[in-house]
């Protein structure tokens, strides 16, 4: 029962469906006129049903990959079948009713246009998920959440087009760290990702960089919002847990054994996944706390 949950759940790839969740709820609170909690979950299981669907799609399509990166979903995958495509149209099928039970035309165009990305980021033959441009399609489902919210509060701001950004950006570095962990696979399957392009040491090197680099657009998108005080707090924390995390394994960061080096790079895929649901539920709880307050 546990391992078909565990397996269920890397299917649907869980944790980013959360990480859009929380994106979703917390433009909401930042965004909408009046708290109205029915609004924010209608929005977020929007999201959450789309995306998930969304990542079963490329799962599907990454059997062979996962063979080597992670076996234990490549083998769920497998014994799902054809299972696997119900449940995604599912997935996708709840999600674009939701859209259309918001009566904003937009909402379901904005979901049917995250599902054109995946299919163009997951399904050969142009799957762009095995080349340079992954981050770049990242970038682009990961803003269609907080235009979804827009599109929904009609709220066409430069602050929401600020936020989506950041959010966008977030998601591209995202996948970055991603292709850390899938290197090996990546590298066997002929896959031209940027971490292949670069190079490992290189392309942990650059996400290093790019993570922090999200830092401004986070601080300047709670800024406009005018988000509380704790917000750029839970921001410092997790700057400084990446930084901490960097010197405890310093050592084998700038060391040459490579085989220790990937491990690495597994390790800090991992933190960010962390990292992200962290920062995503961080602007849903300040968002809330800056209605609260008044």
């Amino acid at each position: 029962m546990l391992a078909a949950a565990k397996g269920f759940a890397l299917f649907i790839s869980v944790e980013r469906g959360f990480m859009l969740l929380m994106i979703t709820a917390g433009s909401a609170v930042i965004m909408a006129p009046t708290l109205n909690v029915t609004q924010i979950i209608h929005l977020g299981l929007t999201v959450f049903l789309g995306w998930s669907g969304v990542d079963a799609i490329n799962n599907i399509f990454d059997k062979q990959l996962d063979e080597t990166s992670d076996k234990f979903r490549a083998n769920f995958t497998k014994k799902l079948g054809s299972a696997a495509y119900v449940i995604t149209i599912a997935l996708l099928g709840g999600s674009l009713t939701l859209g259309y039970l918001t009566q904003r035309l937009e909402v379901p165009i904005l979901v049917l246009l995250g599902i054109l990305c995946s299919i163009i980021y997951s399904v050969p033959p142009l799957r762009l998920r095995q080349t340079i441009l992954k981050p770049v399609v990242n970038i682009s489902v990961g803003s269609i959440p907080v235009l979804i919210v827009t599109a929904f509060y009609r709220v066409f701001s430069l602050e929401a087009s600020l936020l989506s950004l950041a959010v966008g950006m977030t998601t591209g570095v995202n996948s970055l760290w991603e292709d850390l962990a899938d290197y090996a696979s990546d590298l066997m399957s002929g896959a031209r990702t940027a971490v292949v392009v670069l190079g490992y040491r290189r392309g942990i090197y650059l996400t290093i960089v790019l993570g922090y680099l999200l830092v401004p657009p986070m601080v300047l998108a709670g800024y406009a919002y005018g988000l509380p005080s704790f917000y750029y707090w839970a921001l410092l924390l997790l700057c400084v847990f990446m930084l901490g995390r960097i010197y405890q394994r310093r050592k084998t960061l700038f060391g040459t054994d490579q085989h220790s080096f990937e491990e690495l790079g597994k390790a800090f895929a991992r933190d960010f996944v962390l990292i992200a649901i962290t920062a995503t539920t961080n602007l849903f709880v300040s968002g809330y706390a800056r209605l609260a307050l008044g």
